[in-house]
């Protein structure tokens, strides 16, 4: 949609011939810009309720770059997930933005422009062990940055579950649990037989040999017989702390 269009939408609804929903409607149609090796997508908040996140991986750090800068001119927040402090420093000096910071254990890279001083509801991020901590805080840093209330629990796994239980007071008040576990993945079915909110587990790649990098704790997770968990991708902290956020975001505005 060019300029023209947008004003022809605008004057559509002053004249009463769009309501103001139908208009927002065709505004969530909006293109992208295209830049050549990707195509940056602006309306995303609009359509989906948070900006576009950027996956490093595959991409040159001028190309991580550009697209920072792209998305930093619409005054949002922007991250960007799996990168090393290498790649991180290459950023730094391809781009002119001034707070870029890097996230240590959560291997991810944060323009945070707008404060977040609100943070909206109540999810906690469980561990079963402190080694699946790096997963947990990329999912810890995703739901801040969305602007949702996030606190951890860490290393309350199966091999001494009384520790669990002396946090289940708090995790009872959650909208919802993330729990994060490697070696045979037991913590997510017991989580989610002890709490009446959505449970995201997050399989992690921690184990010895017969763990199979993850697949051992998908597969448990994935045929948990308690009801309400559902399962994301073997380290994937980004996509539980991204469907929780747009679950607590809805529990939030209800």
């Amino acid at each position: 949609m060019n300029e023209k269009q947008v004003e022809k939408l605008l004057a559509d609804v002053k004249n009463g011939k769009l309501t103001v929903d139908e208009a927002v409607q065709r505004l969530r149609l909006l293109p992208y810009e295209d830049v050549g090796f990707a195509k940056i997508d602006y309306h995303r908040p609009l359509r989906c309720g948070f900006c576009e996140v950027i996956y490093c991986p595959g991409k040159t750090s001028q190309q991580v770059s550009h697209i920072f800068e792209k998305l930093a001119k619409t005054g949002q927040n922007v991250i960007a997930t799996r990168a090393d402090s290498a790649f991180y420093e290459e950023v730094k000096h391809t781009t002119h933005l001034e707070g870029l910071r890097y996230e240590q254990a959560a291997r991810m890279i944060v323009l945070e422009q707008k404060p977040i001083e609100s943070p909206v509801g109540n999810i906690i991020i469980v561990t079963a062990g402190t080694a699946d901590m790096p997963v947990a805080e990329e999912a810890r840093v995703t739901a801040h940055m969305l602007g949702q209330k996030v606190d951890v629990v860490c290393d309350v796994g199966v091999a001494g579950i009384h520790r669990l239980f002396g946090n289940l007071e708090a995790m009872r008040k959650a909208n919802v649990l993330v729990v994060v576990a490697g070696m045979e993945g037991a913590l997510a079915s017991v989580v989610g037989g002890l709490v009446d909110c959505p449970v995201i587990a997050v399989p992690t790649s921690v184990g010895y040999g017969a763990s199979f990098e993850g697949l051992a704790a998908l597969l448990a997770m994935l045929n948990s017989c308690a009801s309400g968990v559902t399962v994301v991708n073997i380290d994937n902290g980004f996509g539980a702390a991204y469907a929780a956020s747009v679950i607590n975001m809805k529990i939030a505005n209800s």
